[in-house]
């Protein structure tokens, strides 16, 4: 079922089982919108699905046969980071719960924060952010770090996103829409 926010086009689908709480998620959508400085005339989504489904889509999308934790599929390249032009569609980000609760246990901080983590990067990503280059990965990292301090998440385990090394940015599976990770 896909709900949108009350105030911005944020769509939040759910398409696993694990019960989250749906206002809670759309109050942060709805920030994480406005803090990077988005239209209201923008629109993207977050679709929460389990670990077999994100593992289709990673393998559809990056020839991967894994699964991970995000992926976030573009609707258009960017160069280095989108311009403002009202009305566009940026895309989805895809978040493997069952994954982020493995992940959440692992480095000892609750699930909320590991999917807020999983979010700001995935939208990151839709903006046209990536960390293929140190250079890069440091500016991305650290707008990182300042999203989720401002959607009241500061712990030290949210904070250090090296643990999450990622790969660096697989080929564009088509021309229209490329999964990043």
């Amino acid at each position: 079922m896909s709900r949108r926010g009350a105030r911005l086009p944020v769509y939040l689908n759910n398409e696993q089982e694990a019960t989250l709480d749906e206002a809670f998620w759309l109050e942060r959508l709805e920030h994480l919108h406005a803090a990077c400085d988005l239209s209201p005339d923008d629109e993207w989504g977050l679709t929460w699905v389990d670990a077999a489904a994100i593992r289709v889509l990673n393998r559809e999308y990056r020839a991967v046969d894994a699964a991970t934790d995000v992926l976030a599929f573009a609707l258009e390249e960017a160069p280095d980071v989108v311009t403002q032009v009202a009305g566009r569609v940026l895309g989805d980000v895809v978040v493997a719960v069952d994954v982020a609760m493995q992940q959440a246990a692992m480095r000892g901080h609750d699930l909320e924060a590991e999917l807020a983590l999983l979010v700001v990067h995935g939208l990151l990503h839709l903006l046209g952010e990536d960390h293929d280059t140190p250079e890069r990965k440091a500016r991305m990292w650290a707008r990182q770090a300042q999203l989720l301090r401002g959607l009241g998440f500061d712990g030290p385990a949210v904070m250090a996103p090296d643990e999450l090394e990622m790969p660096a940015k697989m080929p564009s599976a088509t021309k229209r829409r490329r999964g990043s990770r």
